[in-house]
């Protein structure tokens, strides 16, 4: 149930987006996150059914940007300024 306080997690097909949709009892919530340089590791289809549950933790290091299979992070990205 969307109501049920899961969240929602959707990738995009170039893996550097994720879109989270959740409930927090007054309305809807949708959250974005777009990596610059890496992509998220995200199972193909064919490896999960229609869902994937993953604990508090795998949840905070896939935002982290671990690879949860592997715990590889993401390289860290220092800029100096936007264009």
């Amino acid at each position: 149930s969307p109501f049920s306080g899961a969240l929602f997690v959707f990738c995009n097909r170039k893996k550097d987006k994720l879109k989270v949709l959740y409930w927090d009892n007054s309305g809807f919530c949708l959250w974005y996150k777009r990596l610059e340089e890496e992509k998220f590791k995200w199972p193909k289809k064919s490896d999960v059914s229609a869902s994937l549950t993953l604990t508090q933790e795998q949840w905070h290091w896939l935002l982290a940007g671990f690879d949860i299979s592997q715990m590889q992070p993401h390289k860290p990205l220092s800029y100096q300024r936007i264009s």
